[in-house]
């Protein structure tokens, strides 16, 4: 039996907690894929296929649950790793985008100097819903500089098309609902 771990055990690990954090909701529970290190390796080694240490400057993690893959990540890559917070949540002067989600709205930021013009960034976060949290990472990344490479997700919630938001980078999900 191969220790190669594939979408289909990713999708088989991940939960479904209905009405949650609200009434219809069908919240993905990644916390099994966390729990398993052979599953959480195998993640890493999904999100980081086709690059390899010295491909990438930065691996940007998205606030809160992206921060858990682009950490990783950026180690097996050998890059940086750049956290966009939630407003108000970094210390030193950052540049700010709000933007709408599936259900409200929020600020996202990251420090002025997070990486240089020109530098190599991979965007990684957990989840690709409406594609509203990514699309103002990705203003964001613009606005200092970035080359963005691709935009990864774990999971992508495709009937809610978040992927046209992103259409000017390539996109690469893991799991597809």
């Amino acid at each position: 039996m191969s220790n190669k771990v594939t979408p289909a055990d990713l999708a088989a690990a991940i939960r479904n907690v209905p009405d949650f954090p609200k009434p219809g909701i069908q919240f993905k529970d990644i916390t099994p894929v966390l729990a398993d290190g052979r599953l959480f390796a195998g993640t890493i080694e999904l999100l980081c296929a086709g690059y390899k240490p010295g491909d990438v400057d930065a691996v940007v993690g998205i606030d809160a649950r992206g921060f858990i893959f682009a950490a990783a990540a950026a180690l097996r890559l050998g890059a940086g790793f750049v956290p966009v917070r939630k407003k108000g949540k970094l210390p030193y002067d950052t540049h700010e985008q709000s933007y709408d989600l599936e259900y409200g709205s929020n600020t996202v930021a990251i420090h002025v100097d997070a990486v240089k013009p020109g530098e190599r960034v991979l965007l990684v976060d957990d989840l690709l819903a409406t594609g509203g949290t990514a699309s103002a990472a990705i203003h964001l990344l613009e606005k200092i500089g970035a080359k963005i490479l691709e935009v990864h997700f774990l999971i992508e919630l495709q009937f809610l098309d978040g992927r046209s938001k992103l259409k000017s980078y390539p996109v690469k999900s893991l799991v597809t609902y």
